[in-house]
């Protein structure tokens, strides 16, 4: 039986574990934290519970398809519940958008702000869903190993009909009137850390998965998905060992044949399957990688600004998913990717996952996981001086915005920063 390692107990994973292990093969992940999840975490004290990672779940079908490939049931696993509305979104002079996947409601909403689009949310959506269905066919079910292969004549159509000259914003423009919808749908650039000013409109296809494939929770939090993935793995006698980090991979030949501990044990394999972050693999796992200079000049992806708060009130504007706009949009991104700061007006994401999910917070209680997109890591901020004040910040503007007497509720908080993210 053909031994195979995979570093890093993420989603991705676990995921590759479970088909890999099906498939006939002795798996073996190795984790270097105490927990399954990788980016999907949680924080719980008190009676509060917080996801610090992912807090939607979209594309179900994939899901599906791995418990299929199973031959399992993805109910049997995990409980979602369908959100409805998708996200609440706020503008600072009142307005505000309940987007749903029911797109009647959506076009209702608005239609009481910006009628003239109604008929152009229509025409981008049918727009955003063929650039889906052709991405989903070109990349997203193709290894990136094939990548060259998109050249050819058969791919090429596929390829220059999803990407585009223009960036995201400069698509939006063309389909709305708004500024308001305009921004609402400039704000899917950030779901990969990117600039609507800077990315292409190929990312046009992101609100096709939210508004025509649906957006879901899992009750009892975003965290149980790695604990089902965990479950279902070890079912298929996947080992999974935590407190495990790899400190290299043993190469041999320009071949991967196993890797090292940093306790310096040596674990072999046939295959290795890196699910650790990329640039730390290429860089701190691979010795003299000749990706090392095309990774240096790479920019990286915004990073986040998190508070965890839990409050003894709820707050009945919020819905489970909540955006609140800046006023200028383009400054914002500015600050992020030109100054390399922290924006002073910023858009604020809040998740309420107690508004769906009573268990995640106490009785009349709510738990606010808030997210403001941050500069990647650089001397331009010292987080350690600077995280306060800019908490106070989004404390002040989350009240003007209707959250009334949110610092005085606050019982439980903490602060995640880019710095902490690094770590």
């Amino acid at each position: 039986m053909k031994k195979i390692i995979i570093i890093g107990a993420g989603l991705g994973g676990l995921a590759a574990a479970i088909r890999l292990a099906k498939s006939g093969f002795d798996v073996t992940v190795l984790e270097k934290n105490e927990t399954v999840g990788g980016k999907v975490n949680f924080v719980e004290t008190g009676g509060y519970k917080f996801d610090t990672g992912a807090s939607l779940l979209t594309m179900r079908h994939v899901f599906e398809d791995l418990f299929s490939f199973a031959e399992k049931r993805l109910e049997d696993y995990l409980d979602l519940t369908s959100l409805d509305p998708i996200c609440r979104y706020f503008w600072t002079d009142g307005i505000t958008l309940d987007a749903s996947p029911d797109l009647q409601k959506t076009e209702n909403e608005i239609e009481k702000f910006a009628p003239q689009d109604v008929e152009n949310f229509h025409k981008y959506l049918s727009d955003s869903k063929q650039k889906y269905q052709i991405a989903e066919k070109t990349f997203l079910a193709r290894s990136l190993n094939d990548l060259p292969k998109l050249l050819r004549p058969k791919y090429l159509k596929d390829l220059l009909a999803i990407s585009s000259l223009k960036t995201l914003d400069a698509h939006n423009k063309n389909y709305f009137r708004s500024p308001k919808l305009q921004q609402l749908f400039n704000r899917f650039a950030t779901y990969n850390g990117s600039s609507p000013y800077r990315t292409p409109a190929t990312f046009a296809l992101v609100p096709f998965v939210e508004f025509g494939l649906g957006a879901w929770y899992v009750r009892g939090g975003i965290y149980e998905i790695p604990k089902a993935l965990a479950k279902l793995a070890r079912e298929f006698n996947v080992k999974i060992r935590t407190n495990c980090a790899v400190e290299k991979i043993v190469i041999e030949n320009r071949k991967a044949v196993g890797v090292r501990l940093e306790n310096g044990e040596i674990q072999h394999a046939d295959f290795v399957i890196a699910n650790s972050d990329a640039i730390k693999t290429y860089r701190n796992l691979i010795d003299k990688s000749f990706f090392n200079k095309k990774l240096d000049a790479r920019e990286p992806s915004c990073s986040g600004f998190v508070l965890l708060l839990g409050t003894n009130k709820k707050f009945p504007s919020l819905a489970h998913h909540n955006i609140f706009f800046s006023d200028n949009y383009k400054a914002e991104f500015d600050a992020l990717f030109v100054d390399l700061r922290p924006a002073q007006n910023p858009t604020i994401y809040v998740c309420a996952a107690s508004k769906t999910d009573e268990t995640q917070s106490p009785e009349n209680c709510e738990n606010l996981f808030v997210l403001i997109n941050a500069p990647y890591m650089s001397d331009k901020t010292d987080w350690s001086s600077e995280a306060k004040p800019y908490r106070d910040l989004i404390i002040k503007k989350l009240e003007k915005f209707g959250l009334e007497d949110l610092e005085k509720s606050i019982e439980f908080e903490q602060i995640i920063t880019p710095a902490d993210f690094e770590n």
